[in-house]
């Protein structure tokens, strides 16, 4: 038999309770315990291994005298049956969702960016659906995310791809690239100038990203390559409160990405300065793990997000 071919299990007629009792065995080391906490024969036991050990025609327990001990090709099996059945009963909770009009919850992950206009115009749509699904949405820079995703706590994130070793197992979506613009106060000297250039931003007090940031050396180099030096009287942070108060009380300019900063020019917060950036930044989008099966509830809200992203950008 190929068990290489996928559907050597459907072939084989693979039960769920031979699955059942290589992880009984795993956790008994013993024929008799383990077919007892299944409420079987020992004899009914000792055919299902039999036979599952014909079908793979690989031994997956040693006898031993004092019970049973998994080979290689045991704790293979064991490993994957517990994967598949904890599958399975994510089916079933998924399904008593669907019938009971889609509760549950979905973790989702998303930079500044999309936080503004994407996740809320999906999240409506969703709750319009869904009212009784419970949405948790973490706003953290993408290597936070990515992090969070890969531990399991997110279903998906809307952020930026970066080089990472895990990053062969991840599904990337790219939504759009993330142009960005110069703001300051309302009323600032340089709020309605005419013909306004890098040469007239260099010399006032700014607050950037930290140093060592890729966002903080594109802002360095747009200065560079105009032939200035970056600004140095500055303050380094990415704490939105903090920078939105030192913008409003001080001549201080800041860079953001367009969609903040139109955000935040609609409630009267700053004001967008008349000169377009040379640089962009990196464009983002939808990152899923190839391997994480999507709850009803999580599907919704990424269907809802691509539904929308087609309208945003």
């Amino acid at each position: 038999m190929d068990t290489l071919n996928p559907n050597w299990f459907l072939r084989a007629r693979l039960k769920t309770r031979q699955l059942l009792l290589l992880i009984a065995l795993d956790e008994q080391r013993n024929i008799h315990r383990a077919a007892e906490a299944l409420h079987m024969t020992q004899p009914a036991a000792s055919k299902q291994i039999k036979d599952l050990e014909e079908m793979l025609d690989v031994k997956l327990f040693e006898r031993l005298p004092r019970g049973m001990e998994p080979t290689l090709f045991g704790e293979t099996m064991i490993r994957h049956a517990r994967m598949a059945l904890t599958s399975l009963s994510l089916a079933h909770d998924d399904v008593l969702a669907l019938k009971s009009g889609l509760v549950g919850q979905v973790e989702v992950g998303v930079i500044m960016t999309p936080a503004m206009s994407l996740l809320p115009k999906a999240i409506a749509r969703v709750k319009q659906q869904a009212p009784l699904l419970r949405i948790g949405v973490q706003l953290e820079p993408s290597n936070t995310l990515l992090d969070m995703l890969e531990r399991g706590t997110l279903d998906f994130m809307i952020g930026r791809i970066l080089e990472r070793d895990n990053s062969s197992r991840l599904i990337y979506e790219e939504l759009t690239e993330e142009p960005a613009c110069a703001v300051a106060r309302i009323g600032h000297p340089l709020e309605k100038a005419q013909g306004l250039t890098l040469k007239d931003l260099a010399g006032y007090p700014w607050v950037l990203p930290p140093q060592g940031g890729i966002l903080r050396h594109r802002v360095d180099m747009m200065f560079r390559r105009a032939g200035l030096e970056p600004p140095a009287n500055t303050v380094d942070t990415t704490a939105l409160l903090l920078i939105t108060a030192l913008l409003q009380q001080t001549d201080t300019l800041h860079v953001m990405p367009v969609d903040v900063a139109r955000y935040y020019q609609s409630l009267n917060v700053l004001t967008i300065l008349p000169i377009e950036l040379p640089f962009k930044m990196d464009a983002f989008g939808i990152i899923r793990q190839q391997d994480h099966l999507l709850s009803p509830g999580a599907n919704l809200l990424l269907a809802a997000v691509r539904s929308a992203a087609k309208e945003v950008y």
